[in-house]
């Protein structure tokens, strides 16, 4: 997977919480102190954030973490890491990641088949109850997805904070349709799925992903694109695919 589990928990919930939450507060503060909240434990990091130990457990749950010691044991295990495009100045490596994230999209476009994004329009149009999600830098391929069809009158839901995600996926119901974009098809492989994969049985899960990732036993259908699978090229490629499906739901003409 390009981003590991903390990250994508601790910056959801930044990204979805207002500034002035406990979680919020406490998410900041462990980003801001990896190494040192790493050897604190539950009631350090309480008097650190201002906040009961109690806030700590229930942040915990909260954000999708199984308790205080799966945060610990993540926070000693998960390594940050940028991939960066290595120039002799400013300027080459902005041409460089340019034509870099312009071949991935092309890469992308000229490797998915179309006429499975086609039957999962088809699908879009069929179900009443559409959701898509994606974590980290994917979500904003959902997001982009939400937007183009919400601007076409068909209104789908998305969610930014992954426990929120997580919560409404496996309460879908076999009426609901599911849509998750994925550069590495590893979004089921955290733990909160792999205890409960038979409430995933029920909804339709349409999954977006590079070629190469393993469709899970409970998945319908897979939409596929060619991938280097590098951080440069995760979020486009996503997003080119959000946008082919606007486009192709845009024309039923077809369907």
């Amino acid at each position: 997977m390009i981003y590991e589990k903390l990250p994508v928990v601790l910056l959801s919930t930044l990204a979805s919480e207002k500034k002035q939450t406990t979680n919020s507060a406490i998410a900041s503060c462990i980003l801001t102190n990896r190494e040192e909240v790493s050897r604190m434990g539950i009631a350090e990091l309480a008097e650190r954030c201002h906040v009961g130990t109690g806030s700590i457990s229930r942040f915990c749950r909260d954000v999708g973490f199984h308790d205080f010691s799966e945060l610990k044991q993540l926070l000693s295990d998960t390594s940050f890491h940028f991939e960066e495009i290595k120039a002799e100045d400013d300027r080459k490596k902005a041409d460089l990641w340019v034509e870099r994230v312009s071949d991935s999209i092309k890469q992308a476009e000229m490797s998915m088949d179309l006429s499975k994004i086609r039957e999962l329009c088809l699908d879009i149009r069929s179900y009443e109850k559409v959701s898509a999600y994606g974590m980290l830098k994917a979500e904003t391929a959902a997001v982009c997805l939400q937007a183009d069809l919400l601007m076409m009158g068909k209104s789908i839901h998305t969610s930014v904070a992954y426990a929120e995600q997580t919560e409404q996926i496996l309460s879908a119901g076999k009426d609901e349709l599911i849509i998750i974009f994925s550069y590495t098809g590893s979004y089921f492989d955290y733990q909160n799925f792999r205890l409960k994969e038979k409430h995933l049985v029920l909804p339709k899960i349409w999954m977006i992903c590079g070629k190469g990732a393993e469709k899970p036993w409970f998945a319908d259908e897979m939409i596929t694109f060619d991938s280097d699978g590098s951080q440069i090229s995760h979020p486009f490629q996503l997003q080119t695919a959000a946008g082919i499906i606007a486009q192709i739901y845009a024309d039923p003409g077809n369907d």
